[in-house]
């Protein structure tokens, strides 16, 4: 049986946010749950990228999209891990957030860091955005601090993300 532990919440404020970071992430847990509800200021773009302990370099991705057009498949090498997509402020329905689920197993340990995310975007219309996301950080280092940014422009208001740390019992 795993126990979920609420480790750090961030809800972004009044004029949005560029980043969302949670730091001196502690290592007393086995693995880290992330729940992110999002919405980016800017049109353009709509990637979340997530790195880890500040660094650029190492990143793969692997995504599965289901899009109104049929299904995407991509693998990438890049300098963050994608963990889903975004609506933005000018083509997406006001107040409508995606949501995404990642999962960090393994995060203290020193081997390479997987990331897995289960990810929804839709649009109060007949546009939807399902998709599984697979990450790599090729680094044997714990993870000690997550930034999310957006690909362009900010988190607006509302945004919010919480962490939690898993333990086994």
């Amino acid at each position: 049986m795993a126990a979920y532990n609420l480790i750090a919440t961030t809800t972004v404020g009044s004029g949005g946010t560029a980043s969302i970071n949670f730091n001196s992430i502690p290592l007393t847990y086995t693995d880290l749950q992330l729940f992110l509800s999002a919405r980016q200021s800017t049109a353009g773009g709509t990637t979340v990228a997530m790195k880890f302990n500040g660094s650029s370099t190492g990143y793969s991705n692997k995504t599965l999209l289901a899009v109104p057009t049929g299904v995407i498949s991509e693998q990438t090498i890049t300098t963050y891990i994608n963990i889903g997509f975004l609506p933005e402020e000018v083509n997406y329905t006001a107040n409508v957030f995606s949501n995404q689920g990642i999962y960090i197993p393994n995060y203290a340990g020193s081997t390479y860091k997987s990331v897995s995310t289960d990810s929804c975007m839709e649009n109060n219309s007949s546009t939807i955005y399902y998709g599984l996301f697979a990450g790599l950080w090729s680094n044997t280092a714990a993870i000690t601090s997550i930034q999310l940014t957006t690909e362009n422009g900010n988190f607006m208001q509302y945004s919010s993300a919480s962490l939690y740390g898993i333990k086994n019992s």
